[in-house]
């Protein structure tokens, strides 16, 4: 996937993938982070 250019928010949940993990993802194709966080769904 490319993501150069693109601006994205990343949800990540603490009990599946975190939100980090998914931003370094992203990042890697050439992306920019503007929101990373990880949230406990319930």
């Amino acid at each position: 996937m490319k993501l150069e250019g693109k601006k994205v928010i990343v949800l990540g949940e603490r009990d599946g993938v975190q939100g980090s993990a998914i931003a370094r993802c992203a990042q890697s194709a050439g992306a920019e982070v503007v929101l990373d966080v990880t949230y406990c769904f319930v």
